[in-house]
């Protein structure tokens, strides 16, 4: 089963967030208001309105019984929100945070981590462009509280980090004259975070970085500016004496469309025998381009007459998506360019290059999520044998759409995927089989448990993870496991009490997220 090109104003995010009538909505006041009629602006517990009888109307009460009601109609754990009078809780934003489930999964851990909310043309602007705040740097937090360790994973040509000649394995040292490592101030941890996960361009930051290869501290003053990310870097057909492609895969977005066509023409036309997908910092996007990713992985004949994904709603949905109100359909392996992007340079429509591999090696950690997991589901599913290497990824085979009312978009788990085996549960993750973490249940895949190295470049040969691929091909051999308590990842504290530095940007959490082509994972 093989995808058709859908008209455009149904396959782009920014289509979604136009269900919604924005005209005459003010942005949200918090003013209470009344509904024309009365009678479903009242609250019973456990009776719902139609959420259609709110829908734009941008008054605080009626803005809440949008919310309550579109939760109890979509939301896929429906029956674990606990129904409280929406007058009761001050403002719109602090009563959509209460909807939703407060169970952990059999791990321990929370069952629902992905649920938020982000001004609309803020949504629109992130999803088209690939543009964010910040520096130009990725940081990975290896510990959050002190003693800490951050360490930058990897930086975005033609930033001020790049500029700056900042590079993977700079260990952060301190911001703004406050030691990183060891302070356990409150406040400190506060303007550490504020000025380490900008929310705005112009922000002016002093940061004292440590290169891992030569112990030397850098100071550099950076200036947060609007950045656009390049999800499809370091493309390489000349490993293994040219038998085995390589590339960094960073986001789904909708720029990385453009950017995967041209990787896999290349791979083809280099006639690559193997394949392998760094995606150990791509926390998600559209879902209809990671069924694209494993089409041109596996080609026509591995995947005729299977499915990529089937989305399974809440129970009240069986049949029908309660969103569109459409049948449900699968996503099938997307054969064709689709057009995430405004003006693409690719004609939607052309037809997919394909490698016709029979498996495919994944670079992953913690920071592989969603629809990078689900490209690993799916293969799975069509029995392209995936081969793993590195630590776990982060578990969300969860997604949703998001959804506009008053110029506010909302997230709110609807949905899981499962893959043409009926496949999907692997809420704590995939790991390889000799994984030594155990904090959690993740799924076990062949391959091998590694930690990141941050000593050497991304697509370096001589880079741990990539390395441990290519021998793994050769031999079918795994070096012994590591984690990130290793030397190479480095070795992160025990956790305390002290305050945590966090990034609580929403463009954070739309990063671990999946996008179908009018939904998101």
């Amino acid at each position: 089963m093989h995808s058709k090109i859908r008209d455009k104003k149904t396959t782009t995010l920014a289509s979604l967030a136009l269900l919604s009538v924005l005209s005459g909505c003010g942005g949200g006041s918090d003013s209470e208001g009344l509904t024309p009629n009365s009678n479903t602006n009242s609250w019973n517990a456990g009776v719902f309105a139609s959420a259609s009888q709110f829908k734009g109307q941008c008054q605080a009460s009626n803005e809440k019984n949008w919310l309550r009601s579109w939760s109890n109609e979509t939301y896929l754990w429906y029956d674990e929100i606990i129904d409280t009078d929406p007058a009761l809780t001050s403002g719109v934003v602090a009563y959509f945070d209460t909807l939703k489930t407060n169970e952990l999964t059999d791990s321990g851990a929370k069952k629902d981590n992905y649920h938020f909310n982000l001004p609309t043309d803020e949504w629109q602007r992130q999803s088209q462009s690939g543009v964010t705040y910040g520096y130009g740097f990725n940081i990975k937090i290896l510990a959050s509280s002190a003693p800490r360790q951050a360490v930058i994973s990897y930086t975005e040509p033609n930033t001020p980090a790049s500029n700056q000649n900042l590079a993977r394995g700079f260990e952060l040292v301190a911001v703004d004259g406050i030691d990183f490592v060891n302070t356990t101030s409150s406040s400190e941890v506060a303007l550490i975070s504020a000025s380490l996960f900008p929310e705005q361009t112009g922000k002016t930051t002093e940061f004292v970085f440590k290169d891992i290869n030569t112990n030397q501290n850098r100071t550099v003053t950076l200036t947060s500016q609007n950045i656009t990310s390049q999800p499809v870097v370091n493309v390489r057909t000349d490993l293994a004496d040219g038998d085995v492609g390589y590339f960094q895969f960073n986001s789904h977005n909708a720029i990385a469309e453009d950017q995967l066509y041209n990787a896999f023409n290349q791979f083809a036309a280099s006639n690559i025998k193997d394949l392998v997908i760094d995606v150990r910092y791509n926390g998600g996007g559209f879902l209809q381009m990671a069924s694209q990713v494993a089409y041109m992985i596996a080609g026509r004949a591995n995947t005729q007459g299977k499915v990529f994904e089937r989305t399974v709603f809440n129970d009240k949905n069986p049949n029908t998506n309660p969103v569109t109100g459409q049948t449900l359909s699968p996503m099938p392996f997307t054969n064709q360019f689709v057009g995430f992007a405004d003006n693409p340079a690719t004609v939607p429509g052309s037809a997919l290059p394909t490698l016709n591999l029979s498996r495919v090696f994944v670079l992953t950690t913690s920071s592989t999520c969603s629809a990078s997991e689900a490209i690993i589901n799916g293969l799975r599913g069509a029995d392209i044998e995936v081969i793993q290497i590195g630590s776990g990824t982060c578990g969300k085979p969860y997604g949703f759409y998001p959804t506009d009312n008053c110029a506010t978009t909302y997230f709110t788990i609807q949905f899981s995927g499962i893959n043409n085996k009926g496949f999907g549960e692997y809420a704590d993750g995939f790991a390889p089989k000799n994984t030594i973490d155990n904090a959690f249940q993740p799924v076990l895949l062949t391959g091998c448990a590694l930690a990141d190295d941050f000593s050497q470049p991304l697509g370096n040969a001589n880079e741990a993870l990539l390395k441990t691929a290519l021998n793994y091909r050769n031999t079918g051999s795994c070096p012994a496991p590591s984690s990130i308590n290793s030397k190479q990842g480095f070795a992160p504290a025990i956790t305390t009490d002290s305050p945590e530095v966090k990034d609580t940007r929403i463009q954070t959490l739309l990063e671990q997220n999946t996008i179908l082509s009018d939904n998101m994972r």
